[in-house]
């Protein structure tokens, strides 16, 4: 029967009978029995650097922040939503520890001990969980497979003039905020360089984007001659204030920091724009926000700008070990290594693996073997006999459609847990964030 009236609501809660509860029920069950030195090691991050930890305020605990960046990670909520989603959601509630009169911590708190998380404490908290696979008997380790994708910086496209734009608008920038501590006199060219920079993406002809590159060359070397000046004018400031003296040592710092940059990018558009010549893409600097950032060429047809992720996944689909590669080192390189660390995950070789065909060399197949691994599988053979890899045809067949399957752990991480692109800044918040998709 319909009602005008609203009935009153239980003051108990209802059990959330949802699939998505369920999988979180099923990922708080697996992390409360996680060895205790997991959260030893998350709580030796959030107190680095604290002089007496055991003073003060409390803040968020250990158990509490590893969870909650496991929500953000699989929600792809920014910090704003996860703090909203903790005061409304009660299955998020539960699943973070947090009771119904318990405070929930802002974005900003959240932000600030999320990122205290080192990628080694990830890393190793991620073998724990590959450990209680092993005990649970959901992954053995015996057949594994790997390969290899990318993950992108959160840059824009690094076109040279809006890279020159970037270093002239922070110097610039930079040296207001220097004038509160020395004298200086500076012309500020962010506006003249944002013209050149928008007239070079616009230009038709190529003589006259040469002679817009020329002026915003000639702006940005000015810019990076007072910048520096400020700097060692900076250095040398003795206020009578220690914090303002503090604040003026840092900003030097910063701006050392920034017109080291500028003077790479400057270099680099010389060498590429008016000489002519082709600069190789490991002496390229494509940010100044994320230097770090490579140069990734894929299949010689997709540029990509980020770093290179080598993933091993087991039967389960399980991604059982990371790494982040240095540059764009060749797959075939990067063989011999996952075997190394698979033994270092497990304790034992696996008995049979299998790669993508970029793996491939005749070299790989007898250094894997005398690891202990009985079968190598390529998808692509590269002239290596097949009894040289496997016992037989139909192993080798079995092992290459099993390598097929990581694809689809690659693309789940990509399209669900943000391996895509990263949206963290600087080298070891990228290895965070990629370990904490993993995770």
């Amino acid at each position: 029967m319909r009602t005008r009236i609203q009935p009153q609501p239980s003051l108990v809660p209802p059990r959330i009978d949802h699939e998505h509860a369920h999988d979180l029920a099923e990922m708080s069950r697996r992390l409360d029995g996680m060895p205790a030195e997991g959260l030893s090691l998350v709580l030796d991050d959030l107190v680095q650097g604290v002089a007496n930890p055991d003073k003060g305020r409390g803040g968020m605990s250990a158990d509490l922040t590893l969870r909650t960046l496991v929500l953000k990670q699989m929600t792809g909520y920014s910090y704003q939503a996860l703090a909203f989603h903790l005061l409304d959601s009660q299955t998020y509630r539960s699943f973070a520890g947090l009771g119904l009169g318990d405070k929930t911590p802002s974005a900003s708190a959240l932000q600030r001990n999320i990122k205290r998380i080192r990628p080694e404490t990830l890393e190793s908290i991620n073998r724990m969980m590959v450990a209680s696979a092993v005990d649970e008997r959901i992954e053995s380790g015996r057949m594994v497979r790997a390969d290899c994708t990318v993950m992108a910086s959160p840059i824009h496209a690094p076109f040279e003039s809006s890279l020159l734009w970037d270093s002239v608008r922070v110097l610039d920038r930079c040296l207001h905020r220097a004038q509160h501590f020395v004298d200086i006199v500076f012309t500020d060219h962010t506006r003249r360089a944002k013209r050149r920079a928008l007239g070079i993406l616009n230009a038709k002809r190529k003589k006259k984007r040469t002679e817009l590159y020329r002026d915003l060359l000639k702006v940005s070397t000015k810019t990076i001659h007072y910048a520096t000046a400020a700097a060692a004018a900076l250095e040398q400031c003795a206020t009578g204030d220690i914090l303002d003296d503090l604040a003026a040592h840092a900003l030097a710092q910063d701006i050392h920091h920034f017109a080291g940059l500028a003077q790479r990018v400057v270099d680099q558009t010389r060498r590429r724009v008016l000489d002519g010549e082709r600069v190789p893409a490991q002496e390229k600097l494509v940010s100044i926000f994320e230097p770090h950032t490579d140069i990734i060429i894929k299949d010689r047809r997709d540029v990509l700008y980020g770093h290179k992720l080598c993933l091993v996944s087991g039967a389960s689909n399980l991604i059982t070990d990371l790494v982040i590669e240095d540059g764009n080192p060749a797959d075939s390189t990067l063989a011999v290594r996952t075997v190394q660390r698979q033994i270092d995950v497990y304790g034992r070789p696996p008995r049979q693996i299998a790669y993508d065909g970029g793996f491939a060399s005749k070299d790989n197949v007898v250094e894997i073997k005398a690891l202990g691994v009985e079968d190598v599988a390529f998808s692509k053979r590269r002239g290596i006999p097949v009894t040289d890899m496997v016992r037989s045809d139909w192993v080798y067949r079995k092992l290459r459609n099993f390598r097929a399957g990581i694809e689809a752990g690659i693309s789940l991480l990509k399209r669900c847990f943000g391996v895509g692109r990263c949206t963290w800044r600087s080298l070891e918040s990228f290895r965070a964030y990629a370990w904490a998709s993993v995770l």
